[in-house]
């Protein structure tokens, strides 16, 4: 029985009041579309906007359709066909095979000349395609994607960067190839980047040209390029002014967002950031079992090899004590901030706690907002900076700060026992560290 207009909200969502056509993308596809496609169709009445929505259906479905033919899945015939003839060219072994070879040659040639009667830049690229002289640079992607077992936000940006590659390749008449990729076109690219991406900052942009890199060098290793046209390219930055610096809280803004009113779950949260100059999704990853014996075990968090242990703060002993009595090991020290649900999240487990936090600091008064900069310049990671202020003030050794917070040094591990002189450093240099007054 057919829906009523009155009750049917198939492929519509409202926005601000006014209904919006929105379309889901299929998952091989959100690296260049994004999860859904959306649309206004400026009415805030849901009977009109049944009306409306299935020419915008169609159109959005014709943009999924239009990019999956452009990427391996929708490939056109004569380039499926083409590199279907340089897999067998490649796989020849016997002699056998290699005499089958001439053969292949004189059909390629043959079905070239037909093509090119048509158009002569097709049969180019398909003779070249299938005698392995050139291969379209996201034949491999995939595959590398798979294989490089990376979090599924960088598999994104992955995604991302060879589609903006592709899309550069095709506005500016270069052969979306491999072999055309020389040092020349990657330069050119790099420094048309920020017109095919959008807006975004050199440090984002830079990443694009990272994982192209990466993906180069997956190709070489293989004998799939010859060379990484992307190594060492990178955007120059503007340079930034110190008072645009992100920095750490002040203690008097500590204060504040330690009096406010924050839940308990706020309160645990701050003070263990606080107190440990941990990551905010290391923190709320922690299970109980990561708590015992008076010592933290973090998660590895950006270069971390390994988990990092740190000692307790002793006015986190109470903290610990009330999310762990009666739990398993296996149990969330934080269970009011669950991991996201949704298979294959670019989401962070903490993406939801740093939300309420910033919400929560904004409530109390925390922040600093610099005219054209969008991020604060005080944020959870503001805990992170105190922390190692704090710990410098208070004349601790840098090589033991740097083991405690997980950043980069030579020869020295503290392990997850709370024995041995490495682990009693780590133990001071933590206890050095104080809450402003009152707030213990």
């Amino acid at each position: 029985m057919a829906r009523s207009t009155a009750t049917d909200k198939r492929f519509l969502e409202l926005k601000s009041g006014k209904w919006r056509v929105t379309v889901a993308v299929p998952r091989d596809l959100h690296g260049e579309l994004g999860t859904r496609l959306k649309k206004p169709l400026h009415t805030d009445s849901l009977a009109v906007a049944n009306v409306l929505k299935w020419q915008v259906v169609g159109e959005l479905k014709a943009v999924i359709e239009q990019t999956r033919k452009k990427n391996g899945g929708g490939r056109d015939p004569l380039i499926r066909e083409a590199l279907e003839i340089a897999a067998i060219r490649s796989r020849a072994e016997t002699g056998e095979e290699y005499a089958r070879l001439n053969d292949l040659n004189l059909e390629i040639e043959s079905r070239a000349e037909i093509i090119a009667g048509k158009d002569p830049d097709a049969a180019r690229q398909y003779a070249e395609i299938a005698h392995g002289q050139a291969t379209p640079i996201d034949l491999h992607h995939e595959t590398f994607v798979t294989q490089s077992k990376t979090k599924a936000r960088t598999q994104a940006d992955d995604r991302r960067a060879i589609a903006y590659l592709k899309q550069w390749c095709e506005q500016n008449r270069v052969r979306p190839m491999i072999q055309a990729i020389t040092r020349k076109a990657a330069v050119r690219f790099m420094d048309d980047l920020h017109k095919v991406a959008g807006g975004h900052s050199p440090i984002t942009l830079n990443k694009y040209l990272g994982r192209l890199s990466r993906y180069w060098q997956w190709l070489v290793l293989r004998e799939h390029a010859e060379l990484d046209p992307w190594a060492r390219l990178k955007i120059q930055a503007p340079p930034r002014p110190h008072d645009e610096e992100e920095r750490a809280f002040t203690d008097a803004e500590v204060k504040d967002l330690l009096e406010g009113p924050a839940t308990q779950r706020m309160q645990d949260l701050m003070r263990i950031g606080a107190l440990t100059g941990a990551r905010l999704d290391a923190i709320v990853d922690l299970k109980v079992g990561d708590c015992e014996g008076g010592i933290f075990v973090f998660k590895p968090q950006k270069k971390e090899t390994k988990p990092r242990a740190v000692p307790v703060h002793p006015d986190l002993e109470e903290i610990i004590k009330r999310r762990t009595e009666g739990k398993e090991a296996g149990d969330d020290l934080f269970p009011e901030w669950p991991a996201p649900r949704k298979v294959g999240s670019q989401r962070e487990r903490s993406f939801k706690a740093s939300n309420a936090f910033t919400d929560y600091r904004r409530s109390v008064g925390v922040d600093h907002i610099v005219p054209g900069k969008r991020r604060s310049l005080v944020n959870f990671h503001s805990f992170r900076r105190w922390f190692i202020t704090k710990a410098e003030q208070a004349d601790q050794p840098e090589s033991i700060i740097a083991a405690v917070v997980g950043h980069k040094r030579k020869g020295m591990t503290l392990g997850r026992y709370s024995a041995g002189p490495l682990m009693e450093q780590a133990r001071r240099c933590v206890e050095a560290v104080s809450l402003p007054t009152n707030f213990q």
